[in-house]
């Protein structure tokens, strides 16, 4: 068939229901309505020959062609991008984009305070959504662009680009004057003796669940909340230790109100990174934030 009949708005509405596997999703991310994304789909078919999507549960599924032409478009398209990219600049004093992370409740309390002071002053009208995902969707939604970046312990999620930002560890979180952080060497506290503390547990950070059931203290557990919030006020009014980030212990700490060991704990050791899809790398938008969030936080 002739190239000329071909809109490049078909080929990059073709490539986003592809990737979504939604006629919907891909009209969100494409900023048109759904019947607009219906009709040029209708288009492409009329063009090609071929059905290209069928129908299925909560969306729809390629036909074999349109398996086949998706790897010539993904490619045309991405070359395409990367040399508008290149050509491109952002200028973050003007834009008005929206940037969408997946940060966790304890990653937004670390991280947005210094970012978005950061971007009051040089992005002014840049505006920030975030959300805390199933770790297991995250690499997926960068792909797809429902999500720019993902910064967190994020152990699981491969195949995304990443920059490591924060080299941390878990320490336990007390009230301050608790019998447990008066001693001078809480810091070489032996594990065993944490057996006589009882703990708060937050159900959404999976990974401190972990180092107590390793310790055998899954049963000194006396509350497990659902989410971080309402832990720092927990265990100022009460003898429960937390296990917690040490950053985000030791700013709570230095406010006055609480304590921190550190104990020997398993799986302590930990880094934070920023992750983005591989479809991005080019994006002039997204290369100016990954500065911004480098600068900010790598090793701090």
């Amino acid at each position: 068939m002739n190239i000329d009949r071909i809109d490049l708005n078909l080929l990059r509405l073709f490539a986003a229901v592809y990737r979504t596997r939604s006629v919907s999703r891909a009209a969100e991310l494409l900023e048109i309505s759904q019947p607009a994304a219906s009709n040029g789909l209708t288009r492409l078919r009329l063009l090609l020959g071929d059905a290209l999507f069928a129908r299925s549960h909560g969306g729809v599924r390629p036909t074999p062609a349109a398996d086949h032409l998706a790897v010539s478009v993904n490619a045309a398209l991405d070359l395409i991008s990367d040399a508008f990219n290149e050509a491109s600049n952002f200028d973050p004093a003007k834009s008005r984009r929206i940037f969408r992370l997946h940060l966790s409740d304890i990653g937004e309390a670390r991280f947005l305070p210094a970012l978005m002071t950061a971007l009051d002053a040089r992005a002014p009208s840049v505006r920030v959504e975030c959300q805390a995902l199933p770790h297991a969707r995250i690499a997926v939604m960068l792909d797809t662009g429902e999500i720019d970046f993902a910064l967190g312990f994020l152990p699981s999620v491969q195949d995304t680009e990443r920059v490591a930002l924060v080299e941390d560890r878990y320490v336990v979180m007390l009230r301050e004057g608790h019998p447990f952080s008066l001693g001078a060497n809480e810091r070489r506290l032996p594990l065993a003796e944490l057996k006589k503390l009882a703990f708060v547990a937050v159900r959404s950070h999976s990974e401190t669940l972990r180092i107590l059931e390793l310790l055998n203290l899954h049963d000194r557990v006396r509350l497990t909340a659902s989410h971080f919030l309402a832990l720092p006020a927990i265990v100022r009014g009460t003898d429960l230790g937390v296990v917690i980030p040490g950053n985000i212990a030791r700013g709570f700490a230095a406010n006055g109100g609480y304590a921190v060991i550190e104990p020997r704990l398993p799986l302590r050791d930990f880094t934070v990174s920023l992750h983005w899809s591989k479809r991005r790398r080019s994006d002039a938008a997204h290369r100016w934030m990954r500065r911004l969030i480098g600068e900010l936080f790598i090793g701090q």
